[in-house]
């Protein structure tokens, strides 16, 4: 086992990088309080900076800290993933705080605190150190969530959330546990290597499936899905947007390095277990965003059928399928947070905003907010040529060629449900008779935002060889 080198340090400079800029903006904090302006310009250096970092070690395959974390292209590009989406809300929450009139500093070292914990749980080979990187960016999710601490639904949601992560949490710590009594280690490499002798053990499976329950709750996964919901719709809408892309995404990295590239269950029933979770994610998500009146609460639900569909890539369990998976989470951040910006647009200091009926004629008060709102919302539907349509081909053909065509079945089938809610709103805003709605003015920083995610849903839906070429490093 190797001991520690400064070398070392290089392979974690990204999140270096980030973790020092979050000290940083809190010591901007301590020395002059209510100092936004400065928190923001440096939480924005501090993330171009680490974006640099991280397409510098683009490329390069090594391990450090006695093989607890990894260089790759695996963890590089969910690195680069979670910076940027952190960039681009961190642009698009001044706007939206100034708005909801609270702004605060903090704010930004959260945000920096818990992309940081995202890239530990890509890089992470160790489960303590996914662990460390779930923790620390759960715990800025519970504090993000309850941010506006005057508000009785913001305080509510992120009770919520951190009741239900704290046994979450349990559970990871338990499977943990047992996996490191079975084979006396939490090295994923040195649990693969033992997986073979132990695929029968009690102990190994039932650690293996506390992992699974733990894992499927960060994704809100059915049946762990129930607290997203209640917090996406209580939490601020920019934070809302940062954690169904950025934690969602982070989630699934986790995913990844546990189930995809650390332990082989390919053809177990493990594998069956993540198919099973995947069609239930995409039965229950879709058929309960039908029935939605709430813009978020429908996104929400909409998030929860979108981890099936990306866990359907998981399942899989080959090669076709982590790239899918990959390929699924890039996307979707890009059409989520675009339609999360839209929606933070255009809600009301008090909340209001934020129904269907609020957006009936919206193409007549605010036609590019409309427009674009409508990119996201075809994208999610998955209708060609956009990115989401893409997403889809690509983990239900890696579901196809693992033996599970009735998991890519329901996938289809669940994605026309999804047209229903999805077109639902493009109809109020574009066919209905134009109604008032709340007074809102989109912010330069917002709208930009929003026209560079739309931009991106469309180019990775045109040239999807863009994305393919980065995950699998040969760029």
């Amino acid at each position: 086992m190797n001991e520690f080198r400064l070398s070392d340090l290089w392979i974690i400079a990204p999140f270096l990088a980030v973790v020092l800029t979050s000290m940083a903006v809190l010591i901007l904090e301590g020395i002059r309080r209510n100092n936004a302006t400065a928190s923001y310009a440096t939480s924005i250096t501090g993330l171009v900076t680490a974006l640099g970092l991280t397409a510098a070690t683009y490329g390069s395959a090594d391990s450090g800290f006695r093989d607890m974390v990894s260089q790759g292209a695996f963890a590089t590009y969910f690195s680069g993933l979670f910076i940027v989406v952190g960039l681009l809300t961190i642009v698009v929450s001044r706007g939206y705080l100034r708005r909801q009139r609270w702004q605060h500093g903090e704010y930004y070292a959260l945000i920096l605190s818990a992309v940081s914990g995202m890239i530990l749980m890509a890089s992470g080979t160790d489960l303590i150190v996914i662990f460390l990187g779930i923790e620390l960016m759960s715990l800025a999710f519970y504090v993000l969530a309850g941010f506006f601490r005057t508000k009785a639904s913001s305080n509510e949601s992120a009770l919520k959330y951190f009741l239900l992560g704290a046994f979450a949490t349990g559970f990871l710590l338990y499977g943990v546990a047992l996996l490191y009594g079975v084979t006396g280690s939490t090295n994923l490499a040195v649990i693969s290597s033992k997986a073979g002798s132990l695929g029968g053990d009690p102990l190994f499976l039932l650690g293996v499936g506390m992992i699974v329950i733990a894992l499927g709750f960060k994704v809100a996964a059915v049946p762990f899905h129930m607290w997203a919901p209640d917090v996406y719709e209580g939490a601020p809408t920019a934070v809302t947007g940062f954690m169904a892309t950025a934690g969602k995404a982070a989630a699934f990295a986790a995913f990844g390095s546990v189930f995809l590239k650390g332990l082989a269950f390919t053809g177990t029933d493990v594998n069956l277990l993540l198919a099973i979770l995947a069609a239930l994610s995409m039965v229950v998500g879709n058929i309960t965003a039908v029935v939605q009146n709430n813009i978020k609460r429908m996104l929400a639900y909409s998030s929860v059928a979108h981890a099936g569909y990306i866990l359907a890539g998981v399942a899989a369990g080959n090669a076709d399928g982590q790239t899918g998976m990959m390929f699924y989470v890039g996307a979707y951040a890009f059409m989520t947070l675009g339609a999360f910006t839209i929606v933070g647009m255009l809600e009301g200091v008090d909340g209001q905003g934020l129904t269907y009926g609020d957006y009936t004629g919206l193409s007549g008060r605010h036609p590019a907010a409309a427009f674009l709102m409508a990119v996201f919302m075809f994208s999610l539907a998955g209708i060609p040529p956009l990115a989401g349509f893409f997403g889809k081909y690509y983990v239900f053909l890696a579901a196809v060629e693992a033996g599970m065509t009735w998991l890519a079945v329901i996938g289809v089938l669940t994605s026309l449900v999804s047209v229903y809610y999805y077109l639902r709103l493009v109809v109020e805003m574009y066919f209905r008779e134009p109604a008032t709605g709340p007074d809102s003015h989109p912010a330069p920083g917002s709208m930009a935002i929003a026209a560079l995610s739309a931009y991106a849903v469309v180019q990775l839906g045109i040239y999807p060889s863009i994305l393919l070429n980065l995950i699998n490093g040969r760029i």
